[in-house]
């Protein structure tokens, strides 16, 4: 048995200096909740109520009902986003079963990947022995980490930050500050890394002032819909802005959070190609 408690503690403390970008991914991927079917179950059965999550949370109805979620959850102000993370799913689970795999247990292993490089590099000599009482050379970090175990503590602490920081907001809020982000998500993931997507939230001024006056020139119906997604798109170009700024600005202009997806997504399965 090896004591692995120095490594436990830089573990948590990494985490805690990225909380804000654990917010920031978690309010990211709640964009486009509200606009999803909202189901409850019924007697053992999954059954729509005919309505969206986005139109439930905003008349304050609760989202999920006695049958299904987390217990832990199950006192959550309605309307919230913990109320949304016990809503059931289309495939009957809930969606914070769906948070944990997209968003915290990566978060989690990348935090504990950090945390061993910091290791690696300003505890050399403590490293060294960790890395011969686990059995590991240090080659492969994500390895390291799971030798240790360091994952299913820190993502239970993972989560219990997260809620403390965003259980009780409206999911229209939590949707609002991470639609930037979403944005620019949507565009790396549909690029696959072809278009270089700025991973600063920041535009440039200059480039706004552009896009709303283009925006407000159009005659466009505001906000933008999806199905004018292309048309916004090639207004934004011909007012001379780039196709790797636009993704970063989508979230200050007029725009329905779908129509943002949409151009972001247009623009990284065409590359930069067609723009040159």
């Amino acid at each position: 048995m090896f004591d692995v408690d120095w490594m436990g503690m830089l573990t948590r403390e990494v985490l805690r200096e990225r909380v804000p970008a654990l917010v920031a991914e978690a309010c990211a991927w709640s964009v486009g909740l509200s606009d999803q079917p909202h189901h409850l179950r019924h007697r053992g059965r999954l059954v729509t109520t005919g309505t969206t999550i986005g139109v439930r949370a905003a008349n304050g109805q609760p989202l999920s009902g006695d049958e299904e979620g987390r217990l832990e959850l199950g006192d959550a102000r309605p309307g919230s986003f913990a109320d949304v993370l016990n809503a059931a799913t289309p495939d009957g689970g809930t969606y914070a079963d769906r948070l944990d795999r997209e968003v915290l247990d990566p978060f989690v292993l990348q935090t504990c990947v950090l945390a061993a490089e910091r290791a690696r590099d300003s505890r050399r000599r403590a490293w060294a022995e960790l890395l011969d009482e686990l059995g590991e050379d240090g080659s492969d970090l994500a390895g390291v980490v799971r030798a240790g175990d360091w994952e299913t503590p820190l993502r239970i602490e993972a989560e219990h930050l997260l809620l403390a920081a965003l259980g009780d907001v409206p999911l229209a809020e939590v949707e609002a500050e991470g639609l930037p982000l979403s944005v620019v998500r949507a565009a790396e993931a549909a690029a696959r890394g072809a278009v270089r997507v700025p991973v600063e939230l920041e535009e440039d001024p200059g480039a706004l002032f552009l896009a709303e006056a283009a925006l407000g020139a159009s005659g466009l119906p505001l906000p933008v819909v999806p199905a004018e997604a292309s048309r916004l798109l090639e207004l934004l170009l011909a007012e001379g802005l780039e196709p790797g700024e636009i993704p970063a600005l989508l979230g200050r202009l007029p725009v329905e959070p779908a129509t943002a997806v949409q151009v972001a997504a247009m623009i990284a399965a065409a590359g930069e190609e067609p723009y040159a």
